[in-house]
């Protein structure tokens, strides 16, 4: 199990992270103060089997942006020092359907930060969340992960089907790059 802890005039978090669980196995609880974000994590933790416990801390009362971020960037740690310390597949990618919406995601777990996201919402909230804040939640993460990150939605109509999509996508898409390597994974002998 990998903790990141994090204390900040705005936030107090504290991740446990540990990848590759069980289904039987898996311990997951999140309380972040804001119902959606959790229900995201959740989705994520889940689906990707991990164990994921996360108690944050913040000044939700100025906005959602420093506790989503600081999450985002403790999460990142702890997936960077998951990753870093087994030999894995390194990519994985999803396309992953959720009713009217299709999204695709791809990681490579290579230490080369860098995101892309296309989440065109129609709306400015979603669960008392600024829809703005997802692509900046997964830029975040993918810096802090040192992974590079790509997802894609090719179309939808519900704004919750887009962002779950997304986070179920990527959930998949590190399933697979996490999971043990039976071949070289780069020519260059180290990443």
């Amino acid at each position: 199990m990998i903790t990141i802890k994090r204390t900040t005039k705005e936030t107090d978090i504290t991740i446990k992270l540990a990848v590759n669980v069980a289904k039987d196995k898996q311990q997951i609880g999140i309380e972040t103060g804001l119902p959606f974000f959790d229900h995201m994590l959740n989705q994520l933790a889940s689906h990707a089997s991990w164990s994921l416990c996360i108690k944050m801390k913040a000044d939700l009362e100025v906005d959602d942006h420093h506790g989503i971020e600081d999450v985002a960037i403790c999460l990142g740690q702890a997936l960077f020092k998951a990753w870093k310390k087994q030999s894995n597949k390194r990519y994985g990618q999803r396309l992953l359907p959720m009713d009217e919406s299709l999204t695709q995601c791809a990681v490579d777990l290579c230490g080369r930060a860098y995101c892309v996201t296309n989440l065109p919402f129609s709306q400015s909230q979603l669960g008392g969340i600024n829809t703005e804040m997802w692509d900046h939640f997964f830029y975040t993460l993918a810096i802090n992960a040192q992974m590079c990150l790509h997802i894609n939605n090719q179309y939808f109509k519900n704004n919750h089907h887009l962002i779950e999509g997304a986070f179920k996508a990527l959930a998949y898409a590190l399933k697979e790059a996490l999971m043990p390597a039976s071949s070289i994974t780069t020519t260059k002998g180290v990443l």
